[in-house]
């Protein structure tokens, strides 16, 4: 599941409150799907619902089942099909089929599995829920679980949920974020560019004319030194890092921090003779050359952007690329 939302904490609060949950993924889809595999839909015994599984053409069929599961404790599979004369009705441009796997929680779901997933989502740690449809089998693997080899990195990488074999796999990855060091010019449609990708900005500037308010309303600035400020924030493989100052005092010890965390990006705004100069600092200060690699510079990808938007385009695209191709 791609974005982060709080359907299947809200199916352990029903369950634990005693009005009974149920879990309604999508496990596979064929043609114009409306929601995307791993998608959730929970409902409570009382008729509460959290998220969708397929905005709004399904969602009573699946409501009417999970009461039935509920009732009777047993998971289900579910297939609904739109033909292509009904689509538009729905929002869809051709017909299109789901399946949906419904769970009861407690009785085929067990709560304190659903509870160490919400714990592994609530502590930032990627990882796979796991459900064998031949045997009812259910279990959370990480990245790098023997069973299933290489296959849930790489689902993790591209946010993808979906079948290996008879075993469904549902990723539930940490919200993406941007750390932005600099408070510049380009950094204003940046934030809100990154927020529209799913990507939940920070600002980071000490300077208390570039990091103000008025120039940044409503977003979250840190107006620490960069490296306590990346600190405080946390830097894990579902951060990217981006330094815009130009200022080596400032972007070094940012550029550091993330070279020794697990951020899967960290791009550096400069020309190339500015980054040929922060690649002998860094050499000076005994980073190898393998980790000076990882840097992105000149950041973004060139699409000979001029305006700040365009290079704010630029580096979003750069982000999105290394994020999903690796």
């Amino acid at each position: 599941m791609g974005d982060h939302d709080a359907i299947v904490e809200t199916a352990l609060d029903w369950h634990r409150q005693g009005t009974g949950a149920v879990l309604a993924t999508v496990v596979e889809t064929w043609g114009s799907a409306p929601r995307p595999v791993g998608s959730q839909l929970a409902i409570s015994g009382e008729g509460g619902m959290a998220g969708s599984v397929s905005g709004g053409c399904v969602e009573g069929a699946v409501i009417a089942e999970a009461l039935d599961a509920l009732a009777d404790g047993r998971p289900r599979m579910l297939e609904f099909g739109v033909s292509d004369e009904d689509a538009f009705a729905v929002g869809l441009a051709c017909g299109g089929r789901i399946r949906v796997l419904v769970e009861p929680v407690g009785a085929a779901l067990p709560a304190p599995l659903l509870a160490d997933l919400v714990a592994a989502r609530a502590a930032r740690r990627a990882v796979a829920y796991v459900v064998d449809t031949a045997i009812w089998d259910r279990r959370l693997a990480g990245p790098g679980d023997a069973a299933l080899g290489a296959a849930i990195g790489e689902r993790m990488r591209a946010d993808r949920s979906g079948f290996e074999g008879a075993a469904f796999i549902g990723i539930h990855n940490p919200p993406l974020r941007l750390a932005i060091v600099g408070a510049v010019h380009i950094a204003q449609p940046l934030v809100q560019m990154a927020r529209l990708a799913g990507f939940a900005p920070t600002l980071i500037d000490p300077r208390p004319a570039f990091g103000a308010l008025e120039r940044f309303p409503g977003e979250v600035i840190l107006d620490d030194w960069p490296d306590a400020a990346l600190a405080h924030h946390g830097l894990d493989a579902r951060t990217a890092v981006v330094t815009l100052t130009h200022d080596p005092k400032l972007d070094d010890p940012a550029i550091l921090a993330a070279l020794n965390s697990d951020a899967f990006y960290l791009g550096c705004l400069g020309s190339t003779r500015t980054h040929a100069k922060r690649v002998e600092r860094l050499a000076a200060q005994g980073v190898t050359a393998e980790r000076i690699s990882r840097i992105h510079a000149p950041v973004g990808l060139d699409i000979g952007a001029k305006s700040p938007a365009e290079i704010a385009v630029s580096i979003l695209a750069q982000i999105v690329e290394t994020l999903r191709k690796g």
